[in-house]
C-alpha cells in the first residue's frame, strides 16, 4: 500500500491548484463564445494557429463586413477577423480570402458551407408588434418566409449565413426598444445555432444561454 507523506500531499495539492490556474487562464485566453468569421475561417483552431492579424481581410473588404474581435471576446482572438453585419453583409465575393497572406481564411462555397444560421429575434423583431417583413425580402437565398401571423420563419437548410437579414432588420433603426443592439433577426455560427436548436427565441435570456 502507498504510503502519503504531507510532502507528497503539499505538491500534490499544489499541482492541482496550479492546473486550475492553467484552466481559468485559457478561459480568459480563448474566450467563452464563438465569433462569426469570414468565409473559410469557420475552422477556430487553423484561423487561430495562421492568423497574423495584419488587417488585409478588413481592408479589402467590399461591403464592409469583416471587422476584429476584441480583448472582451478572448485575448487569443483579439485583433482576428469577425463579421458585423450591422455594418454590412456578405456577398462571397473571395477577396477576403484572396488577400489573406498565411491561408488562415481558406476554402468556403456558400453553396455547402454556412458562416452561420438566422435566429429570430421575438423580443425584438418589428414583426411581432407592428408588422415587417424587410428580411424576408433581403433573403438573397429565399431561406425566410413569412407565417400566417406575418412573423419571419427561417429555413436553416437553406440560410449561409450571409447577414442580409440582419443588415435591413429596422429594429433598434428606426424603433425604440430596450437598449443593446441585438436587432430582430440575428446571425448566430453554426455550433451556437446547434445549442439553440431553434429558428425563434423567446428573449435575450434565452439567446446567451
Amino acid at each position: 500500500m502507498a504510503v502519503f507523506t504531507r510532502r507528497a500531499f503539499v505538491g500534490f495539492a499544489a499541482a492541482t491548484a496550479a492546473l486550475a490556474g492553467v484552466g481559468g487562464a485559457a478561459v480568459a485566453l480563448a474566450g467563452e463564445e464563438e465569433l462569426l468569421r469570414p468565409p473559410g475561417g469557420q475552422d477556430e483552431g487553423a484561423l487561430l494557429a495562421s492568423c497574423v492579424k495584419c488587417d488585409r481581410c478588413r481592408s479589402a473588404c467590399p461591403t464592409g463586413v469583416v471587422g476584429v474581435a476584441h480583448v472582451e471576446d478572448g485575448l487569443l482572438q483579439a485583433r482576428t477577423p469577425t463579421l458585423d453585419f450591422h455594418k454590412g453583409l456578405c456577398d462571397f465575393c473571395g477577396l477576403c480570402q484572396r488577400v489573406c497572406p498565411t491561408g488562415a481564411l481558406g476554402s468556403f462555397d456558400p453553396e455547402r458551407d454556412k458562416l452561420g444560421v438566422a435566429v429570430v429575434q421575438k423580443d425584438r423583431c418589428v414583426a411581432y408588434f407592428d408588422g415587417c417583413s424587410e428580411c424576408e425580402k433581403a433573403c438573397p437565398y429565399e431561406a425566410i418566409a413569412l407565417d400566417e401571423a406575418g412573423h419571419p420563419v427561417v429555413d436553416a437548410t437553406a440560410c449561409n449565413g450571409c447577414g442580409a437579414c440582419e443588415n435591413v432588420c429596422p429594429a433598434l433603426v428606426y424603433r425604440s426598444f430596450a437598449g443593446g443592439t441585438r436587432r430582430g433577426i440575428v446571425v448566430v455560427p453554426p455550433r451556437r445555432y446547434e445549442r439553440l436548436g431553434k429558428t425563434v427565441v423567446e428573449d435575450e435570456s434565452e439567446m446567451m444561454a
